[in-house]
């Protein structure tokens, strides 16, 4: 999941504002000897924490569907984790790194929430939107001048750049088959012979209303989400 957030990170960085400028775009941790290397203008993206987000996580169980919407699985609500980023800008001038976090700037602030549609493998295939916040109140418990002091830089203009992303429960598990026939109630005698006829407490076509009517909620949801 991690890497997956990274691969994203790297295509926001690269494209809004900074498209085709061709500055670098990293993950390293920026330490002094990092810093030294660098021969060109880059952004760095350095991971320096990652929480749980407790306010997140949910109990139960979510169902699985498959292309006729039938449930055939169910698994653990995914537990939401808030990936914590440093990001710096580094040239050889101090004019020219904050033009270039003034461009990540304009890059990130309107991507407040990123669709499954622009998510790559398994955060895709879970369906969720990933909430992604730019240069908010820090509230990690340590401070970023003891983050620069851990790395044996200077302290220099940086975005806190906080991803929070889901992570799949496993295992799964399979759920039953669909309903098709209904319950049966049998009445007998108290000497055991049968008594009356059977009734269907549950019939078919009673479960295809269901189901009918779930495919129609599922449809009207889609509807209120795009528009």
């Amino acid at each position: 999941m991690i890497h997956e957030v990274d691969e994203v990170l790297k295509g926001l960085l690269s494209g809004g504002a900074l498209a085709g400028s061709g500055i670098d775009v990293a993950l390293d941790a920026p330490t002094r000897d990092w810093a030294a290397r660098r021969n060109s203008p880059t952004i760095n993206a350095y991971l320096y924490d990652i929480r749980e987000d407790i306010n997140r996580r949910q109990r139960g169980h979510v169902p699985v569907h498959d292309e006729r919407d039938i449930v055939v699985k169910r698994r653990q609500p995914p537990r939401w984790f808030r990936l914590s980023y440093l990001v710096t800008a580094w040239t050889k001038q101090p004019q020219d790194e904050h033009r270039l976090l003034s461009a990540v700037l304009a890059t990130l602030i309107p991507r407040e929430l990123l669709p499954p549609s622009e998510l790559p493998s398994s955060l895709a295939a879970l369906g969720l939107t990933i909430p992604v916040s730019v240069a908010g109140i820090q509230t990690e418990s340590r401070s970023l001048a003891e983050i620069w002091s851990a790395l044996g830089g200077e302290l220099k203009p940086s975005l806190d750049l906080v991803i929070t992303a889901p992570f799949p429960a496993y295992p799964e598990y399979d759920a039953g088959p669909p309903v098709t026939e209904g319950a049966v109630v049998r009445t007998r005698a108290l000497d055991g012979t049968p008594q009356g006829t059977e009734e269907r407490a549950h019939r078919p076509r009673q479960v295809e209303a269901a189901k009918e009517a779930r495919r129609a909620a599922l449809r009207a949801r889609g509807r209120n989400t795009t528009t």
